[in-house]
């Protein structure tokens, strides 16, 4: 209670406070918004809490840049003009900016929510930061906020006709320019706005079940805790959940299911691993795939399991241990440098590190991190990946190399280079190895292009932007 006035305090929800703690540290320490949230998530609070914690968080990184457009414009009609070039913004305190990012959210993207609560409770979280001097400015612009939103202003009115199209859709759409540029330059306009557009939606969570004859079993199983269980919109044996948190159900806990998108699950799948294969898993944490090429070798086979940092390998060690399975061995080492292996392999999986440009909506704060000149590097490393890898595929063996990356400079143009380099190689289509497992309605054709190459893209298959291209030995 405020002794002055008589009136109780506004405190920030749980879930503003959740959200506001994991937004300041991806913006002042390079954290990552999944990893931080599941951390954030273990506390015991409610599903609810949980969902708008999450809705926040995720959906303040993916509208960044359309809400910084909002927050420099209200700030400059404030009185604190500077040019197009020197938003205002440059010079809040991170905690204030996030502040506003979260109030702004909340105002133009999302409907339940009373404007009231947006602005008094991003100025209450300001002072919990220590903020207490830019309450005020805080208040302020959140409320000129409010009042333009009431109104139906639209965003788009503010952006002005004379910029570039890509700086134009890049403000509306919140992306970087030169981002923009690149697929303006690779696709047509209209599948371009699709593919941003698509970028800042909530993703749909997908799960594998890991014993495809106990499918109908572990799906009913799901539906009794209240979730909503829909068949895969890719494959036909993957299941589509919503309604609430998987990861506390029964099934999750008895390593009956993986979460893993659509699309990484088809990666998996595409090597086609049977009973007893020996597996080499390149790239493999934090796991996912790597589960299901155990679930598929089984007893009998082997999946070596490598990743550069330890750390990775022991969550991906932590995932085994969940889903029961004991024919995966961990090796620490750097993929790029000559492979210690003296055995080869009939399956090989490169699920090689990369720009991740096709998961932009589950990893939204890559948009903002990633640099032009990223792709130079990217590509001479995933080049030596698959150079390091062939050598090690058995004859008449099979090996995915695969991305979660819509650039062809991290996809055909690695693979095409290496090849080039590797006598005895062939790209073979992944059609007749994926057409099985589609779901009803799914064609090859809409997923494979003329190269054979596998393709998913959020704007057309709902997943994660997939590349992947299935190399055979002669």
């Amino acid at each position: 209670m405020n002794a002055s006035t008589g009136r109780t305090k506004t405190q920030p929800s749980v879930a503003r406070k959740f959200a506001f703690d994991v937004l300041l540290r991806v913006e002042t320490a390079g954290g990552y918004s999944d990893e931080l949230l599941h951390e954030q998530l273990k506390q015991n609070i409610s599903q609810a809490d949980a969902a708008l914690a999450t809705e926040l968080t995720l959906g303040t990184l993916r509208r960044q840049r359309t809400l910084d457009w909002v927050i420099a414009r209200l700030l400059s009609s404030a009185g604190q003009k500077t040019p197009r070039s020197s938003l205002p913004i440059a010079r809040l305190d991170a905690e204030v900016l996030i502040a506003l990012r979260l109030g702004v959210y909340q105002l133009r993207f999302l409907e339940r929510v009373p404007a009231r609560a947006a602005v008094s409770e991003s100025v209450e979280l300001v002072k919990r930061a220590r903020k207490k001097s830019a309450a005020t400015l805080v208040n302020a612009v959140l409320r000129r906020a409010a009042e333009e939103a009431a109104r139906g202003g639209a965003i788009e009115a503010t952006v002005p006709a004379d910029l570039s199209a890509a700086e134009r859709l890049g403000i509306l759409h919140s992306h970087p320019t030169w981002l923009v540029e690149r697929w303006l330059a690779a696709y047509s306009a209209e599948q371009s706005v699709a593919l941003l557009e698509a970028d800042n939606r909530a993703p749909r969570i997908a799960a594998a079940v890991l014993d495809r004859a106990r499918r109908d079993e572990v799906v009913r199983s799901l539906e009794k805790t209240g979730l909503e269980v829909r068949p895969g919109r890719l494959l036909r044996d993957a299941v589509s959940l919503g309604g609430g948190s998987p990861s506390h159900t029964e099934a999750f806990a008895r390593g009956e299911i993986v979460l893993l998108d659509e699309a990484s699950q088809a990666v998996a799948l595409l090597l086609g691993v049977q009973p007893g294969d020996s597996v080499l898993d390149l790239c493999a944490a934090p796991g996912g795939k790597t589960a299901l090429l155990a679930a598929a070798a089984g007893p009998g086979g082997t999946v070596v399991a490598c990743d550069l940092h330890s750390r990775r390998l022991r969550t991906l060690e932590a995932l085994m241990k969940r889903i029961g399975v004991s024919n995966v061995r961990g090796v620490v080492l750097d993929g790029t440098q000559p492979l210690p292996f003296t055995q080869q392999f009939r399956r090989i999986l490169v699920d090689a590190p990369c720009s991740g440009t096709g998961t932009l909506t589950r990893h939204p704060e890559i948009r903002w991190r990633l640099k032009p000149g990223d792709f130079a590097e990217l590509h001479a490393k995933q080049i030596r990946l698959l150079r390091n890898a062939l050598p090690l595929l058995a004859p008449g063996g099979r090996l995915v190399y695969s991305t979660c990356s819509m650039e062809a400079e991290e996809n055909e143009q690695v693979v095409k280079a290496a090849l080039g380099e590797s006598a005895g190689f062939r790209m073979s289509s992944a059609g007749p190895a994926i057409a099985p497992l589609f779901a009803q309605g799914v064609s090859v054709e809409s997923i494979t292009g003329a190269d054979g190459a596998l393709r998913t893209s959020p704007a057309t298959t709902q997943t994660d932007g997939f590349y992947a291209a299935v190399i055979e030995r002669a």
